[in-house]
């Protein structure tokens, strides 16, 4: 009843759920409630050796095998060592890239078409970046999306303001484009810190969080969903193994001396 008008008031509708773009990894769309919301983009981040690129990579096969076409950025290996690094994996379909359903681009290649031979990129050389991501994700039709790594374009670009606000572009222009993008980045040094700079962690929709601990003498890759907008998930610690099938997780069972994170 409206207090103001003793009129009956009508519950209001429940917000519609956000379409989900399944990963097709196993256990992180379980933990995620069904998958990343579509058109989120997702920082990757953890130290080296960790498993971020090969997260990104099954998470872009999968998504091609499901018919999306997908993109993978490179900026400091090139793309047909990637390609060989992929293939010994046994989810890895070679026609996929043949195809054009799984596409590979250097973004050094990029820098030099748009004469970004600069140390330190300009604001006018990072939106002219912004706007060449765009084209290419518009020309290729491409829903699933991951720069490797952000960390080394953020080399590039240095200064914190310009690295949010090229951030914040390049989010609004794919998530226009209801493409859902993975950012691999490299942790910082200050405690706590989840990306190099600190401020891509509080710009980008979620936040997967790959680092290593050690159990019993032994050390092991752990996994933890640290955000993620539009979902309900698990902040749980969960154990990664990368395997020639793919990335396999389960529940990080803290028995026995912990040390690290």
């Amino acid at each position: 009843m409206d207090s103001q008008t003793g009129s009956p008031v009508e519950d209001s509708p429940p917000a519609p759920s956000r379409e989900r773009c399944l990963t097709g990894i196993q256990g992180l769309d379980d933990i995620l409630g069904g998958g990343i919301p579509r058109g989120n983009m997702i920082l990757v981040s953890g130290t080296v050796g960790t498993g971020k690129t090969t997260l990104c990579l099954e998470f872009l096969v999968r998504g091609a095998e499901n018919g999306e076409r997908c993109l993978f950025l490179s900026v400091t290996e090139a793309s047909n060592k990637l390609i060989q690094n992929l293939a010994t994996f046994e989810f890895f379909r070679p026609e996929l890239v043949a195809s054009g359903q799984l596409v590979f681009v250097d973004v050094p290649v990029i820098y030099d078409k748009l004469g970004l031979d600069r140390e330190e990129l300009t604001a006018e050389d990072t939106d002219l970046l912004v706007l060449t991501i765009e084209g290419l994700v518009k020309e290729l039709g491409a829903k699933r999306v991951v720069l490797d790594s952000l960390t080394s374009v953020c080399y590039r670009i240095r200064r914190e303001e310009r690295i949010r606000d090229f951030m914040l572009k390049l989010s609004q222009a794919l998530s226009d484009l209801d493409c859902t993008t993975l950012l691999v980045s490299e942790v910082g040094q200050a405690p706590g810190r989840l990306s190099l700079y600190g401020v891509e962690e509080a710009i980008v929709d979620g936040v997967i969080l790959l680092g290593n601990t050690r159990r019993q003498g032994d050390i092991i890759r752990v996994l933890q969903i640290v955000k993620m907008r539009g979902t309900a998930h698990s902040r749980a610690q969960y154990v990664v193994e990368l395997t020639p099938i793919g990335v396999l997780m389960a529940p990080h069972l803290k028995g026995g001396r912990q040390e690290g994170a």
